[in-house]
């Protein structure tokens, strides 16, 4: 049995981990600031703390009570979705030093291994090869993945210099249950559940590589067990487009309306999908639930909490 602390637990993929965590017998903390609403609550068999990771100090006392054998790093750089004359982007920037804050806790209180989820969609933007292979040259476009691919780089020769054992998974697009309504599929939900129509952005035929929560889950623990260092994608290797989305989930409902086409604010990406031969070669793992059947688990999951 593993000792886990999740770095921002109580989020959408945070808060499923730690519950699958639990359920398979494993003890584990979450350290979160709650700065955004979490996507649920947390079992009461989970040890919560609430604390800033630029507070050194605090999450130093909280890593040498729990002991942790591996840690997951899920407060990456979500806010980064920014334009660098907005007053905060510099701010944001910090998410370096937050980073480095977490790996120097790690290597002080002797943390077995280190596991940072990133974004494979904002690494790989527009990429010439589809579906995207971990070898392929990144050079992300936005500044989401710019920040995202720095963490990267910076957890990499950490870990090689103080020899600490490391895992960067790249996710594709996550959804299912209690997911956040800024992402696309639960906005779509949302909105045909309120008879509102829902917006898209461009023309809907940009392409993106959709993973349920639970296949998505699965990855990140069999990952976590794994002993030797490396980047992995996670994803299906399927492109689906934002207009198919929609059309599947206004038949799932029966609605009748449509959706309101608006010009992007900035560029996009036009078409995502992830190859994940690696982590099927290595750890035979590939995801179980095809795009129907976890769109469908998760309207029921929106149509039962009636937002």
């Amino acid at each position: 049995m593993k000792k886990y602390i999740i770095i921002g637990g109580a989020g959408f993929i945070g808060s499923h981990l730690s519950e699958k965590l639990l359920k398979l017998g494993n003890k584990l903390a979450i350290i979160d600031d709650f700065s955004a609403n979490s996507a649920d609550k947390n079992s009461s068999q989970i040890k919560t703390y609430k604390a800033d990771v630029d507070n050194l100090n605090s999450i130093i006392e909280i890593f040498k009570k729990e002991k942790p054998h591996i840690v997951f790093h899920l407060a990456g750089a979500i806010n980064l979705r920014r334009n660098v004359a907005d007053p905060l982007f510099a701010k944001d920037l910090d998410i370096l030093q937050r980073t480095k804050n977490i790996l120097d806790v790690c290597k002080k209180t002797e943390v077995g291994r280190f596991i940072f989820v990133s974004s494979g969609g904002a690494i790989y933007e527009n990429a010439n090869v589809i579906p995207t292979p971990e070898n392929y040259p990144a050079s992300p476009s936005s500044l989401y993945g710019l920040a995202n691919l720095i963490i990267e780089k910076y957890i990499e020769l950490y870990c090689k210099n103080y020899n600490l054992d490391f895992i960067i998974i790249r996710l594709s697009n996550v959804y299912g249950p209690r997911q956040w309504e800024s992402g696309i599929i639960p906005s779509i939900i949302i909105k045909i559940l309120k008879k509102e129509n829902p917006v898209i952005y461009g023309k809907g035929n940009q392409t993106r590589d959709f993973i349920y929560i639970d296949d998505a889950i699965e990855a990140l623990i069999m990952l976590a067990k794994k002993n030797k260092n490396g980047i992995y994608n996670v994803g299906t290797c399927k492109e689906i487009s934002l207009n198919e989305v929609f059309k599947l989930a206004k038949f799932f409902l029966d609605a009748k309306i449509e959706p309101i086409y608006k010009n992007l604010m900035m560029a996009e990406t036009k078409r995502s999908a992830l190859d994940i031969k690696k982590i099927k070669k290595e750890l035979g793992w590939e995801p179980k639930t095809d795009f129907k059947s976890g769109l469908a688990k998760t309207i029921k999951w929106f149509e039962e909490k009636k937002p």
